[in-house]
């Protein structure tokens, strides 16, 4: 345990007592939240950032000493642990280290190594070994022996050779030496496999590729691998021959056991084992294992974009507690609306025609003028679908006819709504509802608060990821999971209004307890307090401890329910309003009062410094949302398709995803573009997240529009000229700043930035290099 512990806070830059005491209330059931806002005196401040890698390091640490012991009770047991064996395996850190060493005491099939093992061929391969001068032929003929299969000199040397490619290739040390050098210098090349070309169109630029292995970037490395996972692609990780024609690893393998090539009689003998215990053992299981690495790290990358960009949707702006019309457009089936009050309630709903081919305007624009001045509309939110700008248009064209009724048009981002509106969550919501409805409703929600609305979807159904389908799907959930519980319990949650969707993402909370809190504020109405959520059924007081401070109720019993401030330190509250001779609530909000007040003289056994200091500017800006002022972003009129688009357009738009190559941007033409991470910013850029985040409002230029391919390339440098070349050359799609094969440099003008283009016209080649991904 004091060795994880270590480790852990090696790799995390604290303390080992820091790292214990987070894995002491992680080990009694604590939630990272919770620890990270209310424990900070016990583990000295650890953030929910560190909190999160500190809980997957501990899971995959005490995943490996649980291996380290089945293998070292394994060893022994077969009688062949050592004292060296032993100090090895204990000092493995990893567990491909682990596995290597376990590698030759691993049970396992007879193998034909071990078959002329029994056949009594060991010596033959020993004296070769160990006196290359030997003649091969003739110490062989010495271990002719039909009755064990042995019926000459050649089957003896085949055996021979069986029994020394086995004990190089289960050799630990050059094994680990050998992947270590595959994974400095080796170079990941594709090939298209014969009669797959015309099938794996979408793979072309796969179909001759070649780059360092250490260099590939995670999404060319999904894509490689789906490429190789639908039969389209061959994938191969190898160093090239040296000038002697001679494998660089075949020369690794000979030197670490001592085998050169001088002219003696067994030399080409050895030779061979060497060159056969490259190719068919070790190449294809540390290729393997490369290959399996290269994938975790594209899939760990790939997550890490995903929960980045959920995080920023889930964080962004709500436009709060005011009525709103969802409208979910169509054409054919038209555009339904839905009415909802300040508190998300359902109020009305409909279907209009303002669209073709009904074109019904007249009668949409009463209806929908009706439901605006009967429920005093504040908001009428669009989501961005199909016929979204006609639906816009149209909605525009009412409020200017009406100004009286000081209505705000939003398009909103419906990625996800109708996922929702045909889930199990939604029927039991709305079981009277049709499916198109409930989309209404989840859009409208959607503009009022994201948050609330979003957690009720999967994240892996919003749509901001990259190869989603591709990665871990386990991994996958328990990143978004922790995600989706760190922005709820920032945020905070209004006990009397949340969903149970939404409670459920409350620390210490779970589904069937989520359930319980909504059907009990059903029966006994709205509570009062956060100590009557005692009362709930399975709310315990480990699960209150939990929860509470992340629950709010306004305008409760107790003014600091409402705040972030946990019930545990409601009694320090209480001392402080006494020493000042004031009532609670005049203390809230009261900034001049609460700095006066000296934290120091407050801290004792219970309540240390960083609490008190988080309850002072609790009680500042109580309930205060992180979250950042609501804006939208203005589509231009008359550019709704992309054949109403022209290079060099100055646009505004919606950063909608975030990937590793660049940024897509919702400019309203029902086709994201995209801004290549070398046109995000005058300057270097390593990440796009550090320029824009999803949700962000941008302005962009279009550099160039690919109409058949639904493709739009724009920067947000907007004194970029635009493409002049709609025909792309095939080359263009390797990246203008890396040689595929040899991983060079380009040219470039003096003091230019390495990722910036050496002309801005090649800004469509970069596009095509980003979207390398089918």
């Amino acid at each position: 345990m004091n060795k994880i512990q270590h480790q852990i806070a090696t790799e995390i830059n604290v303390k080992p007592a820091q790292v214990a005491a987070a894995m002491q209330l992680l080990d009694d059931g604590a939630t990272v939240p919770f620890i990270s806002r209310y424990r900070k005196e016990v583990t000295g401040g650890l953030d929910d950032t560190q909190l999160r890698t500190l809980e997957e390091r501990l899971g995959y640490l005490r995943e490996l000493e649980d291996r380290r012991s089945t293998i070292l009770a394994s060893i022994e047991e077969q009688g062949k642990l050592n004292p060296e064996l032993k100090t090895a395996i204990l000092g493995a850190d990893t567990k491909t280290r682990l596995e290597d060493l376990y590698l030759p005491y691993k049970p396992k099939r007879r193998t034909k190594g071990q078959i002329a093992i029994e056949a009594g061929l060991e010596p033959l391969a020993d004296a070769l070994l160990n006196d290359p001068s030997l003649n091969p032929e003739h110490q062989a003929q010495a271990y002719i022996n039909p009755e064990q299969g042995i019926a000459d000199s050649k089957a003896a040397l085949d055996g021979a050779k069986y029994i020394l490619m086995e004990r190089f290739s289960e050799d630990a040390n050059l094994i680990g030496r050998l992947r270590q050098q595959l994974a400095d210098e080796a170079l990941l090349t594709t090939t298209v496999i014969t009669g797959k070309a015309q099938e794996g169109e979408k793979f072309r630029d796969y179909f001759e590729h070649s780059e360092p292995l250490k260099n590939t970037p995670s999404h060319r490395a999904l894509a490689m691998f789906r490429g190789r996972r639908e039969g389209i692609l061959a994938i191969r990780v190898d160093l090239a021959v040296d000038a002697s024609n001679q494998h660089p690893c075949e020369t690794a393998v000979a030197r670490h056991f001592n085998i050169e090539h001088r002219g003696r009689s067994a030399d080409d003998w050895l030779a061979e084992v060497v060159r056969w215990t490259w190719k068919v053992k070790l190449h294809v299981h540390i290729e393997t294992d490369l290959l399996a690495e290269l994938r975790q790290r594209a899939e760990a990358d790939a997550i890490g974009v995903f929960a980045t960009n959920i995080k920023d949707l889930l964080l962004a702006a709500p436009a709060g507690q005011k009525s709103t019309i969802g409208l979910d457009p169509g054409l054919r089936t038209g555009v339904k609306v839905a009415v909802v009050d300040s508190t998300g309630k359902v109020m009305d709903h409909d279907a209009i025609f303002p669209t073709p081919p009904q074109n019904k305007t007249r009668e949409a624009e009463a209806k929908l003028l009706a439901y605006c001045q009967k429920h005093q509309i504040a908001l009428i939110a669009i989501g961005n679908g199909t016929a979204s700008r006609e639906t816009e248009r149209f909605v525009r064209e009412m409020l200017k006819n009406h100004p009286e009724l000081a209505t705000q048009a939003v398009v909103v981002n419906e990625s996800g709504a109708s996922v929702y509106s045909a889930s199990e969550l939604a029927a039991r919501e709305f079981p009277h509802l049709d499916v198109t409805i409930r989309g209404a409703i989840s859009i409208a929600r959607r503009l009022q608060d994201p948050l609330a609305e979003l957690v009720k979807i999967d994240p892996k159904s919003i749509g901001v990821g990259q190869y989603q389908h591709d990665v871990s799907q386990v991994e996958l959930s328990r990143s978004l999971n922790a995600v989706v519980e760190d922005c709820v319990n920032a945020v905070g949650v209004e006990v009397n209004t949340a969903s149970a969707a939404l409670l459920n993402r409350v620390a210490g909370l779970n589904q069937t307890i989520a359930d319980n809190i909504v059907a009990f504020r059903d029966e006994h109405g709205p509570f009062k307090s956060r100590s009557a959520l005692k009362k709930v059924p399975r709310l315990g007081d480990k699960t209150f401890e939990q929860a509470a401070g992340f629950l709010r109720i306004a305008n409760g019993d107790n003014p600091l329910d409402a705040s972030a401030v946990h019930p545990e330190s409601y009694p320090l509250v209480s001392r402080m309003a006494k020493d000042l001779g004031k009532p609670i609530q005049s203390l809230i909000g009261d900034a001049t009062t609460l700095r006066s007040i000296t934290a120091n003289n407050y801290v004792d056994e219970r309540f240390g410094l960083p609490t008190i200091t988080d309850i002072l500017s609790e009680l500042d800006k109580p309930g205060r949302d992180p979250r950042p002022e609501f804006r939208t972003a203005t589509f231009k009129d008359g550019v709704e398709t992309l054949k109403d688009l022209q290079p060099g357009m100055t646009l505004e738009g919606t950063a909608t995803n975030i990937t590793s190559f660049g940024a897509f941007v919702d400019i309203g033409v029902h086709q994201d573009g995209l801004v290549h991470i070398s046109a995000l910013a005058d300057k270097f850029v390593k990440d796009p997240r550090e320029v824009v985040k999803a949700g962000d409002i941008v302005r962009v230029k279009v550099l160039e529009v690919d109409i058949a391919r639904k493709r739009i390339a724009l920067t947000m440098r907007l004194g970029d000229e635009p493409t002049k070349n709609k025909a792309l050359p095939e080359k263009s799609r390797q990246h203008p700043q890396r040689n595929n094969a040899t991983n060079k440099q380009t040219s470039k003008k003096p003091g230019q930035s390495a990722q910036q283009p050496a002309k801005t016209g090649t800004l469509g080649a970069l596009f095509a290099e980003a979207m390398k991904k089918p």
